[in-house]
């Protein structure tokens, strides 16, 4: 198994460049995380190139948080702010080489917001095309963001279809798939020819992944099974020290 750190949840109290040597000390194949652009490009990238690994993917912007916002895409009125946030998310991914791209949908609901997200993600879509990156979508539990528009696999299988574009794929979080609908093994081995990438966390604290009630040994096992070969992500909450909580990858 190879393992991609998620660099907004672990080492998140060090500067982005420092977190991504901390990932490769602790024997992570790739990092990913969710708003860097208030860090130079130059200065991830020299992180990057000094490690070896490669930055898998990034988030657009929430937009206004003060406000509670979360997301822009799906957020009728607010296409303008929306593909500003997917212009720099783009701009940003292709300075750091960076082959993924989430885009947050936000709080909104109806059909309103259905066709906003749409319209938008093929924007999204046929902006990133050309610099061979994939646009993710994902969808996150009701405990964690209610309200927010994107909530189930099914849904977000919708979205995809409607979009119509090939480099449109599925964020599969098994942590909030599994808050939301469970039965993991079954999603993952039918979802995956739609999904663009995995990430884990125990359930339902969002802790490492060697406690609660997934048992990620037999996840991880029935990935391999699969074929899935790229990082799986550690989206994990570490509540303290990152170091502390990484017995799991040694297990792993």
């Amino acid at each position: 198994m190879r393992f991609s750190a998620n660099l907004g949840f672990l080492w998140a109290d060090r500067p982005l460049p420092e977190a991504i040597h901390a990932a490769k000390a602790a024997g992570f194949s790739a990092v990913e995380c969710h708003w860097p652009y208030d860090v130079p490009t130059e200065a991830v990238t020299a992180a990057l190139q000094k490690t070896g690994l490669r930055m898998l993917g990034l988030n657009t912007r929430r937009g206004d948080v003060a406000a509670g916002e979360n997301g822009l895409s799906a957020l009728p009125g607010r296409d303008k702010d929306a593909r500003a946030a997917i212009d720099e998310a783009i701009a940003y991914a292709v300075a750091i080489n960076t082959p993924n791209i989430h885009v947050m949908a936000g709080f909104a609901e109806g059909r309103d917001a259905h066709k906003t997200f749409v319209e938008n993600l093929r924007y999204a879509c046929e902006k990133a095309a050309p610099h061979g990156i994939t646009i993710l979508i994902e969808p996150l539990n009701k405990y964690d963001a209610p309200g927010y528009f994107l909530i189930t696999t099914d849904h977000a299988l919708a979205v995809i279809a409607d979009v119509g574009f090939t480099n449109l794929k599925l964020m599969f979080d098994c942590y909030h798939v599994q808050l939301m609908e469970g039965d993991l093994t079954h999603r993952i081995e039918t979802l995956l020819p739609s999904i663009g990438h995995i990430q884990f966390a125990s359930v339902p604290d969002r802790g490492a992944p060697d406690q609660g009630e997934v048992n990620y040994a037999h996840i991880f096992s029935t990935i391999t099974r699969l074929g899935y070969d790229a990082p799986l992500g550690a989206e994990y909450k570490p509540g303290g020290d990152t170091d502390a909580t990484l017995s799991w990858i040694n297990d792993a």
